[in-house]
């Protein structure tokens, strides 16, 4: 079985080059899509290398900005994603730098919506800073406790507490905890007062 660090040195070159693709194709250069997604050109050239992987709400603000969905940039398949049954084995885990583990469940480009979970190991965040994107997300903790710092304020969550929230109000969602956490996350594109 392949574990989430297998999975993600298979996927990350992947990533890199449809991100690069993508850019190329619309004539952008390593700027402008920084400029577009808050994220530096040398994150930017690092991802499109495959020397690392971005967040999932990176991956969001890069997809957003490329006009793509980010399912073509993670998913090995886009076929598994129209059956109506997704099964635990078909969900790819895909480890972050940060030592997050995400897996895609669905990536639902009709409805406009992406859902997956995320482990979170002790001490781990979504991001060194507060980012934001485009959309709507709904987080729902499975397992454990976390922290979502929304715009300079924490809420602190427990298992089977809820947060939703315009992805456009910078956040950054932690682990202060010496124990794993598991959280399901739907963002949708479009919701709320959310910009392009």
């Amino acid at each position: 079985m392949t574990t989430a660090s297998e999975a993600a040195a298979q996927l990350l070159p992947q990533i890199g080059e449809r991100i690069r693709a993508a850019r190329t194709g619309k004539r952008m250069t390593l700027q402008m899509l920084s400029d577009a997604t808050d994220l530096t050109p040398s994150m930017l050239s690092l991802v499109e290398r495959g020397r690392t992987i971005p967040s999932i709400g990176s991956l969001i603000a890069i997809s957003h900005a490329l006009d793509i969905d980010v399912g073509d940039l993670v998913s090995q398949s886009r076929a598994v994603r129209q059956d109506v049954v997704v099964r635990a084995r078909d969900a790819t885990a895909v480890e972050t730098p940060q030592r997050l583990v995400r897996r895609v469940l669905r990536d639902d480009t009709i409805n406009g919506a992406l859902i997956s979970t995320t482990k979170y190991r002790p001490n781990t965040a979504s991001s060194p800073v507060p980012r934001a994107h485009a959309g709507y997300e709904h987080g729902y903790i499975l397992e454990g406790s976390l922290t979502v710092e929304l715009e300079g304020t924490a809420y602190i969550l427990d298992a089977g507490d809820l947060i939703s929230y315009n992805s456009n109000r910078p956040h950054r969602i932690f682990n202060h905890t010496s124990h794993d956490t598991l959280a399901m996350w739907i963002n949708l594109q479009h919701g709320g007062t959310s910009h392009s």
